[in-house]
């Protein structure tokens, strides 16, 4: 994903389960840490509490949402531990902020707009139509989107849903469509979907073609193997966490390309300002000129939000970003009341949302602005991201402290984006891997008993980056030094607890999980097929491609014919040089064989593992000419792995 994929790269991420492994108490030194900070906040300001209650109408009275498998794909009840004050485990900054974002249920925005927010990441909102709903962004799974619904029904009264908005390219703004509306009412016209230009693009650039990679590092940035409770996961700055369940996606009817583009929905008019290169590179804001009401999809947020999400993605344009902002203000900023969002609690009354939006610009446009001049002072990108800092004046608003994206990250992303990985040093040129340079290290330091010993001194002096520096070398080295691991461990544990950042946490303490236990595996594929399918064939042939070992195909040349009746296409798939091009088939190649198949068997057979012989046999699926040319072309294609390591190096 290019965003957040969730995007995803957020993709599956069902579990078998997350039984906790016992990490470490806060140290003195976390504890009287955690007492500093909380002494610098600015406690007094229960705004967004005010907000964040506001309009609340009831919530389920079942806490658990079912998967059709009986298992649970949400839990209402599993954030009540956040009633009570923090703990010394949790940074108390972001135990407010998890506070904030676990209220859970339908609120009432105004008259004809309520949200379901706390039932995912994400939230779900309803406009009332003429005659149904128009339902914006379907949270990541069809199972909390239909609980959405049904909440918003009993309370409301039932609706026919009319339309579906999907803001932007991300799955948790998207995947529950399923959830919400049969694709039949879609493709008979009764109801509309509508998204950005470029949406079904992106969605495959991000949640497909990386998706294994990102996949596995979501794993980390959201804390998804992590239990919830003071010790493990409590928040994802944005949203609570990813609910387990099915991403679904239905590809939209209706583009928007462009700002001032209108469109009338069972009666309500709305006004979209396109924003292609801010939080994801399909996105846009929406306005409301009856209601008064702008929504700012996932350009505007209660944290800073990632210029480079740490799961992996496309760098973003923080520039684009906040000029994108200053163009929110002018066209909406004097004819808003009320300001919705895809995460968090809308902000109320027009000279609040104008002061949002400003600050909030100007939080993005300082990041940009001072980033790129210290760059051009000749400061690498490691030494912005250690001395950036928001002035106090920008920095007092809670909305812009870094619960979810953070001045040191984003700092580091405006480098990469301007200059590259590299910094200039001809020192960087060709570093060495992990393991390689661990053992240089290790050995550079006297062995490993030294380097534990200087770690240990470290963590006594509460130094715990330094002591992190110093272990991971060492367990990089040798993944068999049980000690230099576990004292890793604890000193992720302590890094993870002061984290402001929701995420730093999340992944520093699932580092610490990692390393005490080994990777939690996860049952299936990431994929979800339901996205695959929605994609243009052309895109499936794009992620076979990057699935291609070079290696394993050698010098081999081949060329297939893929027929999918059911669609009325044919490609071309050509492999040679290691490379694998697909086009469609002009119909008079001279290939080595030809596949004739319906597109979903194809789909079911290459993300499912599901045999294509016996329907061959059969004489459903046709393959003609060279019949083990299929079997070659398969034997060429990797099956990535899903627990790849990431805090470790095998020996």
């Amino acid at each position: 994903m290019r965003g957040k994929m969730l995007a995803g790269s957020v993709l599956a991420l069902a579990m078998a389960g997350t039984a906790a492994r016992a990490g470490d108490p806060a140290s003195p030194i976390t504890v009287e840490a955690q007492k500093v900070f909380a002494a610098s906040l600015p406690a007094d300001d229960r705004q967004d509490f005010e907000f964040a209650e506001h309009g609340f109408l009831g919530t389920r009275a079942d806490s658990l949402i079912k998967r059709e498998d009986g298992q649970t794909a949400w839990d209402l009840s599993v954030y009540d531990f956040l009633k009570k004050p923090a703990p010394a485990t949790v940074n108390p900054s972001l135990w407010r902020q998890a506070q904030l974002l676990a209220k859970n249920g339908l609120f009432q925005v105004s008259d004809r707009v309520w949200q379901v927010r706390g039932f995912d990441i994400s939230n779900i909102t309803f406009i009332s139509g003429d005659t149904g709903w128009i339902i914006i962004d379907p949270l990541t799974m069809k199972e909390t989107a239909r609980a959405a619904l049904e909440l918003a029904n009993a309370k409301l009264g039932a609706r026919p849903v009319k339309a579906v908005i999907y803001t932007h390219s991300h799955s948790d703004h998207f995947g529950g469509v399923r959830g919400v509306v049969d694709e039949a009412d879609v493709k008979a016209g009764k109801v509309a979907i509508v998204a950005p230009e470029g949406f079904m693009k992106e969605v495959a650039a991000e949640n497909i073609l990386a998706g294994n990679a990102m996949s596995r590092r979501a794993q980390y940035q959201f804390g998804v193997m992590l239990p919830p409770g003071v010790e493990g996961q409590i928040t994802s700055g944005i949203g609570q966490n990813i609910a387990k369940g099915s991403i679904t996606l239905i590809p939209p009817t209706i583009t928007v390309d462009h700002t001032g583009q209108e469109l009338t929905l069972d009666g309500v008019k709305i006004r979209f300002q396109y924003t292609p290169s801010t939080e994801a590179p399909a996105e846009m804001n929406l306005y409301f000129p009856d209601l008064r009401i702008v929504d700012m999809a996932e350009n505007a947020n209660v944290s800073m939000h990632n210029i480079l999400t740490p799961r992996g993605a496309l760098v973003r344009d923080s520039k684009a970003w906040a000029d994108d902002l200053t163009e929110s203000i002018r066209l909406f900023g004097d004819v808003s009341d009320t300001m919705i969002t895809s995460h968090g609690w809308p902000r109320f009354g027009g000279a609040v949302v104008r002061a949002f939006l400003a600050d909030h610009r100007d939080a993005y446009k300082y990041l940009h602005d001072q980033t790129v001049r210290m760059m051009n002072e000749g400061m690498t990108g490691d030494e912005i991201a250690a001395a950036i800092q928001l002035p106090p004046t920008l920095a007092k608003d809670w909305f812009n402290r870094g619960y979810y994206g953070s001045m040191s990250f984003n700092s580091r992303a405006v480098y990469q984006r301007y200059m590259g990985w590299y910094d200039g040093n001809p020192a960087h040129l060709a570093p060495q891997p992990p393991a390689d340079a661990g053992k240089r290290y290790v050995a550079a330091m006297g062995g490993a008993a030294k380097v534990r010993a200087m770690a240990k001194d470290a963590i006594g002096k509460g130094d715990y980056a330094w002591a992190a520096t110093l272990l991971n070398h060492a367990v990089m080295a040798d993944d068999g030094d049980k000690e230099a691991k576990a004292l890793l461990a604890s000193t992720y544990d302590q890094l993870g607890y002061q984290a402001e950042n929701s995420l730093w946490r999340n992944m520093y303490l699932t580092g610490a999980d990692e390393l005490r236990g080994g990777v939690r595996k996860l049952p299936g594929s990431l994929t979800p097929l339901d996205m695959i399918a929605a994609l243009d064939s052309q895109m499936i042939f794009d992620v076979l491609a990057v699935r291609l070992n070079p290696q394993k195909a050698g010098d081999a040349r081949l060329k297939m014919i893929f027929a999918f009746p059911d669609r009325n296409e044919r490609f071309l798939v050509e492999v040679r040089n290691g490379v694998l091009v697909a086009q469609t088939a002009k119909g008079d190649e001279k290939v080595d064989a030809s596949l004739t198949v319906a597109r979903p068997l194809f789909l079911d057979s290459l993300f499912r593992g599901t045999s294509l012989v016996p329907k061959i046999m059969t004489g459903e699926v046709k393959l003609e000419g060279d019949r083990a040319a299929m079997g070659r072309l398969v034997g060429w294609f990797d099956a990535f792995p899903t627990d790849f390591p990431i805090v470790t190096r095998p020996n």
